[in-house]
């Protein structure tokens, strides 16, 4: 089994050596590397001038600031559980156990992207969903994912010269729009996935959101064939679109979810998208068509949200190189960064002191 305590212990070795993918940058967590070995990065050995996964935190902790015991990014978050009825139906393109049929337990956190832990809530945050599958056979699926279609940049290096240029200068209290535009021009990979989230608006609440796993993965079943395949959690909720003016309150967007969660079990469709040869696996800003075939394998079910504290999601880290047997990761360049630097973020805040989280789940439902 997995220790989902230990980042020394995360597959990143085990994924370099038995899947040979590069080292890129993450969609979810936010996090970057560079195209050499992966080994080096995740040791931070790789000389002055490379991005190593230390020095990629020290970039949150340039635009953000410290927070002590808080994630780099993604900072602001609640823990939910709940489970997985698998419905046997991805058994068909995985021998992986969680599609066995049947139910199994789950830790989950929400999160907004960023690292202030206390940054007021907003329509167009990026909004995340990280989940942690504990498989009857010892192993574990951990994944993050986010509710936009599609990751804006293409390689590490890009990721964090768009974070450095989106820092908000002190006098203003806003990018540097010379600089933005300056980047933008730079990278047209970028500004044709910004068309494309913008395309699919923001819903009113983590309880309508589509959250889309991004990076593509390999997917092997019984007779040995892998396919790539990407993945996102439909809601069963009813969708609303987020409608200005955006509601009062930091935390709306949390406390709606505490309401939500409260009134009935929030629910999700596992959607499998079977991705084909000539489609690219290597680039998460490029969508795949919308011809590829689906295939729905299973109900997520969150019955609680709590306040982030010892023992719940708090302590995971959602290193996306846990993986079952039957999944893979590809040639997708942000997979051994994401493992690599979201380890360096969990052993810097596993070693600070503990800071309580701003949203109390107790409070809400007191109101409610």
């Amino acid at each position: 089994m997995n220790d989902e305590r230990s980042p020394t212990h995360s597959p990143l070795s085990r994924a370099v050596s038995r899947r040979q993918v590069l080292l890129g940058l993450s969609a979810v967590g936010g996090i970057g590397a560079v195209t050499v070995g992966g080994y080096g990065y995740a040791r931070g050995v790789l000389t002055p001038q490379q991005l190593t996964s230390s020095r990629f935190a020290d970039r949150f902790e340039t635009v953000f600031g410290q927070h002590d015991g808080f994630r780099r990014n993604h900072a602001k978050g609640l823990s939910a559980s709940g489970y997985f009825t698998s419905n046997g139906a991805g058994a068909a393109v995985s021998t992986a156990a969680v599609f066995s049929p049947g139910r199994i337990p789950v830790t989950g956190r929400f999160s907004l992207s960023g690292g202030l832990p206390c940054a007021p809530d907003g329509d167009a945050v990026v909004r995340g969903m990280a989940l942690l599958f504990s498989l009857p056979n010892g192993e574990q699926w951990r994944t993050a994912m986010v509710n936009i279609p599609v990751f804006l940049d293409s390689t590490p290096q890009n990721f964090v010269d768009r974070l450095l240029v989106s820092k908000p200068d002190p006098e203003t209290g806003k990018p540097d729009p010379r600089k933005l535009k300056e980047y933008l021009s730079d990278h047209p990979e970028t500004v044709a996935a910004m068309k494309i989230v913008h395309q699919q608006p923001p819903t009113s609440g983590f309880e309508n959101s589509t959250f889309h796993g991004l990076n593509a993965f390999g997917f092997t079943n019984e007779a040995g064939k892998t396919v790539p395949v990407r993945w996102k959690m439909l809601p069963e909720q009813p969708v609303k679109p987020a409608t200005p003016p955006q509601p009062s309150g930091q935390d709306y967007l949390f406390e709606s979810l505490i309401r939500a969660t409260a009134d009935t079990p929030l629910q999700w469709r596992l959607i499998l998208t079977i991705g084909e040869p000539e489609d690219q696996t290597n680039d998460a800003t490029k969508p795949w068509p919308d011809d590829r075939k689906t295939k729905d394998v299973g109900t997520l079910t969150l019955d609680s949200v709590q306040t982030e504290d010892r023992g719940n999601a708090r302590d995971i880290n959602f290193d996306p190189l846990i993986l079952p047997e039957g999944i893979t990761a590809l040639d997708d360049p942000l997979l051994n960064a994401r493992s690599s630097v979201y380890a360096r973020s969990f052993a810097r805040r596993t070693s600070e002191s503990k800071q309580p989280s701003k949203i109390k789940v107790e409070e809400v439902l007191d109101e409610h």
